[in-house]
């Protein structure tokens, strides 16, 4: 029997095939698949990643005055300032800490004047007034702080306050025959400028108005003088 070439041809690709995969050892189609199943977990993990990476993270506030009712703020202060009009001659220098929480959420949010009411405490055991007759010193406490926190920026949060305070001396402020305790109603502004969402670097300006209300023999007092601050301010938002 004779057979064509191309058929000579077919059984020995066949015949060539069988052996060359009888010839190899059994693990190497066994072995792989420890490797195998590794392989395609990893493969899926990677197909998942970018749809679990692209599900939206949950919203947080810009900083922590921003829709911030309950919020509680900490911070420090130090400050200067100098008497106006007739008692330009008067200048002070004062330090302290402050307490204070937001008590609503933000009012008016569709305007420019968004923003929440907080209310405040500050202690200066630092308060002395340079007057021409020499330096006097004391300490103060403002136990009632209303403040008005503009919300509509994200970075820079304008405020507006009014206060009322007691200022302590060891002398009669103005000197002399007057009173060694004087009331200092006052009202303001500035600036908390987030560093971090909680955490602002603080400028402040005051109108402040010293009294002691007749409990002396004379009350000039000082009708107005004109406070600077810089401070800084830890949140803690609920």
């Amino acid at each position: 029997m004779v057979l064509s070439s191309s058929k000579l041809s077919t059984h020995f690709h066949a015949f060539s095939a069988v052996s060359w995969r009888a010839n190899l050892p059994r693990s190497l189609f066994v072995r792989p698949l420890p490797f195998v199943l590794p392989l395609c977990f990893a493969a899926c993990l990677t197909l998942v990643a970018p749809v679990r990476a692209q599900q939206p993270a949950a919203t947080q506030p810009p900083n922590s005055l921003v829709d911030g009712r309950g919020s509680w703020d900490f911070g420090a202060f130090l400050g200067g300032g100098t008497g106006a009009g007739k008692s330009s001659n008067t200048q002070f220098l004062f330090a302290g800490g402050r307490a204070g929480r937001v008590l609503t959420p933000d009012l008016a949010r569709n305007t420019l004047l968004r923003g929440n009411f907080e209310y405040a405490v500050e202690v200066m055991p630092v308060y002395t007034v340079f007057t021409p007759s020499g330096a006097v010193y004391g300490a103060s406490i403002k136990p009632f702080i209303v403040r008005w926190n503009f919300t509509a920026n994200r970075r820079v949060i304008p405020y507006f306050h009014f206060a009322g305070g007691v200022l302590f001396t060891t002398s009669d402020v103005p000197p002399p025959n007057t009173s060694s305790i004087n009331f200092t109603p006052q009202l303001g502004g500035g600036i908390h400028w987030f560093v971090r969402p909680e955490r602002s670097v603080d400028f402040g300006l005051d109108l402040v108005h010293h009294s002691n209300a007749s409990l002396g023999d004379h009350n000039p007092g000082y009708n107005a003088s004109i406070f600077f601050s810089v401070g800084y301010t830890w949140y803690k938002h609920p």
